[in-house]
C-alpha cells in the first residue's frame, strides 16, 4: 500500500491556474512534513524562471531543457526559508500532453538531485525510522489529470509507487508549535593547515562538535520532560471543528549537557590555529508538527534541527555575503565582527505555520518582500513580517604571520595554556619520594627541581593571564630533599569552567 498526502486545499487552485499561465511545461517544489502515519502537504511553489527567461521571454519546449541545477538550487534557499517540521518533501511538474510520458523519469531524477543537494548541506543525519519517500506529482495541463508516485531518495535503484492525493480544507490551521530561544556561545579554533583560512569549512567542522550537544540535550516542553513515545497533546485540550487558523504553542527550555558522562573518556588535543571564530548571541527557533496525534519525540526532533540549521544556514548566508562583498581571496585578515542576519516570520493565509527568512540590519523591507515572491510565490505586506530577535554577533580573531621572539614566547604558552584550559581541574602531582633517577629518568636532582620551578613559573604566569586560573604550591619550594612530602601544582577551576575528567 502506497502513502497518502493530505494537501492544503488552496493548493488545487494553484495548480490550476499554472496550468493557464505557463506552457509547455513549469517545475516545482512540494513542501510539508512527513509522519509515520500520514504525509502533509501545505504549499507548492514553481521554480523561478531565470533573468535570460525574464528577459527575452523564451518558452522551453522539451523536457531535456529542464535545469536541474537551478530546481535544486531554488531548493537550497527555499529549505533555509522553512521552520523546524518542513522539508522540500516532492516536487511537481506540470506539462502539455505530449510531454507528459516522459515526465517521470524526469521527475525521479530532478527528486534524487535536490535530495542529494540537501543532505549535503545537513548537519543531522536522518534516523532510521525516519520516512524517505519523496512525492512525484505530475499533471496534465489539458485534462487537469493528477497522478502522484514516490521514490526511496535512500536506495538508488527506487522504483516509482502508486500514493494517493487528497485535498482538505484548513489542514495546518491548528498545527502545533515548539518555540525557544538558545543562547549560543560557540568558540572555533581556525587550523593553521587550513588554506586561505576556509571560513566556511572550519566553521561547519564546529558547527558538527556543537551539533552533537544539540542531539543530547534535554528539553523541557512547558516545565516538563516528556517521555517520547507519549502524545504531545496528553493533558492538554486539542482545538476541534476549528477552521480558523490557531496556534497551540507549546515553550521550550534547552538543557545542554556540561560533560559526558564517567562512561565516556575525555581527552584534550592542543592543534596549531591561525585564528578562532566566536559566535555569541541568542537565537530564536521554532518547530510545527501536524495535529494528528504528534509524539513528543517528533516534536523534539523538529526543534533540534530548526536549532541546528538556523545557526548554520544564517552563517552561510553571511559567507555567501562577505565573498559577494569582499571576494573569495581576500589577503588581508584582521580581526572583524559581523553581525549575523536576524531571524523573521511571516505568516501563511489560513494556516497556523508562519514561514521564516533572515535579514541583515541595512536590508529593506522591499527586499524581503522580493525575496517571497521569488522563492515561495508569495506577497508579504509589510506589517507582516516579524522580526523575531535581537542581534548575534561573529567574531573573527586571526593571529598574525609576522611575530618576533617575543611573541613566540607568548604564542607558546598561550598553547600551554590552552592545554590546561581544556584539562581544568587537575591535580598534578610530582613525588620526591624516592629516587628521582627512578622515577624520572636518570637526571640530576638539580635538573628535575629546575624543571619543578620552571612549571611553577609558568603556572603563576597563567594565572595571571587568565582568570580561569588560580595557583597553589604546596611542599618544600627551596631545597626539598628525598623522603620529603610530595610537591602540588594544583590548578583551581572557576565554577562555570568545571569540565569532567
Amino acid at each position: 500500500m502506497g502513502r497518502t498526502y493530505f494537501v492544503e486545499e488552496s493548493i488545487e487552485q494553484y495548480l490550476l491556474d499554472l496550468t493557464t499561465k505557463l506552457k509547455p511545461y513549469v517545475t516545482g517544489l512540494l513542501i510539508g512534513q512527513c509522519s509515520p502515519q500520514r504525509d502533509y502537504v501545505i504549499r507548492a511553489v514553481r521554480t523561478p524562471p531565470k533573468e535570460e527567461q525574464k528577459e527575452d521571454n523564451i518558452s522551453l519546449s522539451k523536457l531535456a531543457s529542464i535545469d536541474e541545477e537551478w530546481i535544486t538550487t531554488h531548493a537550497s534557499q527555499v529549505s533555509r526559508m522553512l521552520p523546524g517540521g518542513l522539508l522540500v518533501l516532492g516536487v511537481f511538474i506540470i506539462a502539455t500532453p505530449e510531454l507528459s510520458k516522459d515526465s517521470q523519469s524526469t521527475l525521479r531524477r530532478i527528486i534524487f538531485s535536490v535530495e542529494k543537494s540537501l543532505t549535503k548541506r545537513r548537519l543531522w543525519k536522518p534516523t532510521e525510522e525516519e520516512v524517505s519517500d519523496r512525492a512525484a506529482l505530475q499533471i496534465c495541463s489539458a485534462t487537469k489529470k493528477v497522478v502522484c508516485r514516490t521514490y526511496d531518495v535512500q536506495d538508488p535503484k527506487s522504483s516509482a509507487k502508486p500514493a494517493d492525493w487528497k485535498y482538505q480544507s484548513a489542514l495546518s490551521a491548528t498545527w502545533l508549535a515548539l518555540d525557544c530561544t538558545v543562547n549560543v556561545n560557540i568558540h572555533i579554533p581556525l587550523l593553521a593547515t587550513s588554506p586561505n583560512h576556509d571560513l566556511e569549512k572550519n566553521t561547519k567542522n564546529g558547527f558538527n562538535r556543537w551539533s552533537k550537544q544539540i542531539e543530547d540535550s534535554v528539553f523541557l516542553i512547558n516545565g516538563q520532560i516528556k517521555d517520547g513515545d507519549t502524545e504531545l497533546l496528553e493533558g492538554q485540550k486539542k482545538l476541534r471543528g476549528n477552521t480558523q487558523s490557531s496556534t497551540q504553542l507549546s515553550d521550550v527550555k534547552v538543557l545542554t549537557q556540561l560533560s559526558q558522562g564517567s562512561s565516556h573518556r575525555s581527552t584534550a588535543t592542543v592543534q596549531v590555529c591561525s585564528g578562532s571564530i566566536n559566535l555569541k548571541g541568542a537565537v530564536k527557533c521554532r518547530a510545527y508538527v501536524h495535529n494528528n496525534k504528534p509524539k513528543v519525540k517528533e516534536a523534539v526532533q523538529a526543534l533540534k534541527r530548526d536549532i541546528i540549521n538556523t545557526l548554520s544556514d544564517r552563517c552561510e548566508i553571511l559567507f555567501e555575503d562577505l565573498i559577494i562583498n569582499e571576494g573569495p581571496h581576500k589577503k588581508n585578515f584582521e580581526r572583524e565582527y559581523h553581525v549575523l542576519p536576524q531571524r523573521l516570520f511571516v505568516p501563511v493565509a489560513g494556516s497556523s505555520v508562519m514561514l521564516s527568512d533572515y535579514k541583515f540590519g541595512d536590508e529593506a523591507d522591499a527586499e524581503i518582500q522580493e525575496r517571497f515572491v521569488e522563492m515561495l510565490d508569495q506577497s508579504v505586506p509589510a506589517e507582516d513580517i516579524h522580526i523575531a530577535e535581537e542581534i548575534n554577533t561573529v567574531d573573527i580573531c586571526p593571529i598574525t604571520d609576522n611575530v618576533d621572539d617575543t611573541q613566540q614566547k607568548q604564542l607558546t604558552k598561550a598553547t600551554l595554556l590552552l592545554k590546561l584550559q581544556q584539562n581544568m581541574g587537575m591535580l598534578l602531582p610530582l613525588f620526591c619520594y624516592g629516587n628521582p633517577e627512578t622515577i624520572m629518568g636518570p637526571f640530576s636532582t638539580v635538573k628535575f627541581h629546575s624543571i619543578i620551578s620552571e612549571l611553577v613559573r609558568l603556572m603563576q604566569y597563567f594565572s595571571k593571564m587568565s582568570p580561569c586560573f588560580s595557583v597553589g604550591v604546596s611542599g618544600e619550594e627551596s631545597q626539598p630533599a628525598v623522603g620529603t612530602k610530595p610537591l602540588f601544582a594544583f590548578v583551581h577551576p572557576t565554577s562555570q569552567y568545571k569540565r569532567l575528567m
